[in-house]
């Protein structure tokens, strides 16, 4: 058994963890000095309308959401989760400067795939990482750490591109991004692998990649998951919604603070509470709140009601962001965590297309309540259907 299992930075979360933490904390921290940034580039700089911004933010996520089954798949085959991890957090690093020289909105929407291309890549087998470097009474806990972490870095981005966006402008904070990106992509040196199983335990283990090797409870719940996802409008439409109701770019980034600092809070708390009540009472409560979200966004109007679905907002992305994560792992095989994770993700990238384009076309042809109110909707009809996942 090796080292990283023992070592314990505090209860639970061991030396493995602590560190794909902090990797996840500089990626963020690069990311969100530029995603939230996003929305307002197409529509302020470069005079994009909503379906724009739902085509951009969909097509990343779906464009390369097939990668998450297929280096899922591929870690648990060869029983290696670091050097997809390496090379997707690279490739994603690399990226970001490269959106300072964008004029035109579909090559916002190339670099964005790109982007995400190495989010396909490392997702699953990090998140397979996650489970294999923590006991089971914890996976939970683990996970809301990770999350946890991501959150501290997306706030410090956010909180980074609020202060430098009068000063330096949009293409400047793009360009300064690939900073953090560097530095998360040189701590995952320090990840440790675990030991490779031997010959004999590899010929008794059969690592195929077809949904059929998944229980059927497994299959359900990402089928339920992704039903709620297609509803799930994103980050992205609070920040419209935002600007919808008059508050200017800077205003509307710094929600997205309160957003990152609430959900970074909750995270590990949540998780906590996942390991000790269940994960589907957690997600339960996670897609009604979104459903409450919803309803709240479709009438508010003003600024203190718009923050308080914000906070809102955030509690809910901390109880459902782990721990779905967590749920997979719990209904996955043994030898198919990576596999399984991978076919979640790759599930909920699928829908996000549709569901971004679903989303920015109501906004634009019908009316911003009409986004919401089809997120309200599919919010109730993934709370009935997941009753039924055992």
């Amino acid at each position: 058994m090796r080292t990283y299992r023992r070592i314990e930075i505090f209860s639970g979360i061991t030396r493995n963890i602590f560190i794909v933490g902090l990797v996840s904390l500089f990626t963020d921290l690069s990311s969100q000095m530029v995603f939230p940034l996003i929305p307002l580039f197409l529509t302020t700089v470069l005079g994009c309308g909503a379906y724009a911004v739902g085509i951009v933010e969909g097509a990343a996520e779906t464009t390369a959401s097939l990668l998450k089954v297929v280096s899922g798949y591929w870690s648990d085959k060869i029983n290696k989760r670091k050097p997809f991890i390496l090379f997707g957090y690279s490739m994603s690093t690399i990226t970001k400067p490269l959106f300072a020289l964008a004029n035109i909105w579909t090559f916002v929407l190339f670099l964005r795939v790109i982007e995400r291309i190495g989010k396909g890549i490392r997702t699953a087998p990090r998140d397979a990482l996650i489970a294999e470097s923590c006991d089971e009474s914890v996976r939970g806990k683990a996970y809301g750490f990770h999350r946890a972490a991501d959150g501290i870095g997306s706030t410090l981005g956010a909180v980074l591109a609020l202060l430098l966006l009068p000063m330096w402008g949009y293409r400047n904070i793009f360009l300064f991004a690939m900073v953090p990106g560097i530095i998360s992509v040189f701590i995952i040196f320090f990840i440790q692998e675990k030991n490779a199983p031997a010959k004999q335990e590899k010929k008794e283990v059969s690592v195929k990649l077809s949904l059929k090797e998944l229980p059927v409870n497994l299959r359900f719940f990402i089928i339920v998951s992704s039903l709620f996802a297609l509803g799930h409008f994103g980050y992205a439409f609070l920040l419209l919604r935002a600007k919808n109701i008059g508050l200017a770019d800077n205003m509307a980034i710094f929600l997205y603070v309160i957003f990152y600092i609430v959900y970074s809070i909750c995270a590990v708390p949540l998780g906590i509470v996942s390991d000790k009540v269940g994960r589907k009472p957690v997600l339960m409560v996670g897609y009604v709140l979104f459903g409450i979200t919803s309803l709240g966004l479709l009438v508010t109007s003003s600024f203190y009601g718009i923050l308080l679905f914000f906070i809102s907002y955030g509690i809910f992305y901390a109880m459902i962001d782990g721990t779905q994560r967590a749920f997979v792992v719990d209904l996955a095989p043994q030898h198919l965590k990576g596999t399984a994770l991978g076919v979640f993700h790759t599930a909920i990238g699928l829908v996000a297309l549709p569901g971004g384009y679903i989303a920015g076309l109501l906004w634009d042809k019908v009316s911003p309540e009409a986004t919401f109110g089809y997120g309200l909707i599919l919010a109730i009809v993934s709370a009935v259907s997941l009753v039924f996942v055992r």
